[in-house]
Formats: structure tokens, sequence, C-alpha cells
């Protein structure tokens, strides 16, 4: 009869660093997966709006990592979340004054009937993950 044994110390400092420290085995996977988001929400950006995310990971309640994406763009929640319609009136002059199929157009109050979200960044996390 043959019989094989064998036994094992478990490090858990080890364990600790792979799972818990910056420059670990979970924080590079996340380290990953988020430059991909913002290579992803970069893309699908409208305008001038790529340049202006930047990703982090940072520790949250528990000491778990946390993916955090910042969009420091001026009009970032109206783009992702939309608007309403509106009026929109002269702050200045007596009559707004734009152009329309080449001809100057002057009106008092116009009504903008709002915009359609664009939630580039749920689209760009769908895609990278």
């Amino acid at each position: 009869m043959f019989t094989v044994s064998t036994s094992f110390n478990l490090d858990r400092s080890r364990i600790e660093r792979m799972l818990r420290l910056p420059g670990g085995m979970v924080y590079r996977n996340m380290e990953r997966r988020m430059r991909r988001i913002e290579a992803e929400a970069v893309r699908l950006a409208p305008g001038s709006m790529g340049s202006t995310i930047r990703t982090q990971i940072r520790r949250g309640p528990g000491g778990d990592f946390q993916g955090v994406i910042n969009v420091r763009h001026p009009a970032a929640l109206y783009v992702t979340g939309g608007t309403r319609p509106h009026v929109i009136r002269p702050r200045r002059a007596q009559a707004l004054r734009f152009t329309v199929g080449g001809r100057v157009v002057y009106a008092r109050v116009v009504m903008h009937p709002g915009t359609k979200p664009n939630d580039f960044l749920r689209r760009a996390l769908r895609a990278a993950l």
C-alpha cells in the first residue's frame, strides 16, 4: 500500500498583501479594468468632454478598493441627465439673434425642446466589463 501526505503553512500576511495592498493582485486587476473603462468613456464622450475624464482607485468602507470615474466638464450633468423643455429669453438685449438657413432671425422668446440624455459613462462601463 502506498500513502502520500502533505502539509502546508498558510502565510496570512502574504495573502493579505495579494488582496488588500496597492500593487497586489486585486489592485492590479481593478487598475486594468479602470483603464479599459476610461478609454471607452473617452471614446464615447461627446465633443471635448473626453479630455476631462479621470479615473482613480481608492479605499472604500471596510478597506475594499473602489474605482471612481470623474468627469470635470461643466456640462457633464446636462449631457448624462438630459434637460427638460424650457424657455430661453434674452438677458442683456431685447431680442435673441441667431442664424437659420443663412438668414439672421430675431426672437424675443425661444422654446427649447430639451435634450435627450447621453449616458456614455454607463455604456462605457458595460462595454469595458
